[in-house]
């Protein structure tokens, strides 16, 4: 069967995560005055913030942590371990977050470019594990919104990647069958083994060139690399 649905990831497969997180959290450093607060570095306030975001974003996608909490905690750990204990600051820091970060614009090279060129030949849709209210506003203000006919998110879905749930999900809303989609993201373990274990063909995004064991169905670099699997 042609393929005839393509499901994105969002986060650092189109909306670069990395630079967009990395200007809004020198922002909020220097906002917050975190230099008088003991932290003289704000690189190395971005690194040590990066290490125990991923922890608390493994965390809250096994359900150990609520998003709720995900929101300050990642903050209140990276504070801590500067030696600033200060819950009130570390709940203003990540409500700023998730206020400022999705407004920032900058998208993965070639984005633009290859779903202008796939929107003629296929429905496209984003299934993510991001916050629902973070995600869409990401989409429209990157100017991504014209190019998609569903956005799934875990909170829709009431699971997230990789669970077979949220991926049997978003093809009943976008009306589409295994046979006839493909999963495009960055992720291994959420977008490439969820697709591949629910039964839906996979391009792997690997711009890193990260080693890996991989059966999907094809892997990339670069986005415009697409453009040459699917046109």
């Amino acid at each position: 069967m042609d393929i005839k649905h393509l499901f994105f990831d969002l986060d650092r497969t189109l909306w670069d995560f990395e630079t967009n997180s990395f200007n809004e959290l020198i922002n909020l450093y220097n906002c917050h005055n975190l230099h008088q607060k003991g932290i003289s570095i704000a690189e190395e306030f971005v690194k040590v913030y990066k290490k125990i975001n991923e922890k608390c974003w493994e965390r809250y996608r096994l359900n150990q942590l609520s998003k709720e909490n995900l929101r300050f905690e990642r903050f209140k750990e990276t504070l801590e371990y500067f030696g600033i204990f200060n819950l009130e600051l570390s709940i203003k820091i990540g409500d700023d977050y998730v206020k400022n970060s999705p407004y920032r614009k900058i998208l993965i090279p070639n984005t633009i470019e290859l779903l202008t060129e796939l929107q003629h030949n296929y429905q496209m849709h984003i299934i993510t594990n991001g916050f629902q209210e973070v995600q869409h506003i990401k989409i429209d203000q990157s100017g991504l919104s014209k190019f998609f006919k569903i956005v799934v998110t875990s909170e829709m879905a009431g699971a997230k990647k990789p669970s077979s749930l949220i991926f049997n999900y978003a093809l009943e809303k976008a009306g589409a069958v295994l046979e006839n989609s493909v999963m495009i993201g960055d992720d291994l373990n959420t977008d490439i083994k969820g697709a591949l274990e629910v039964g839906m063909k996979a391009i792997y995004f690997n711009p890193n060139q990260k080693s890996n064991n991989s059966n999907a169905w094809k892997e990339v670099t670069s986005l415009k690399e697409i453009k040459n699997i699917l046109l």
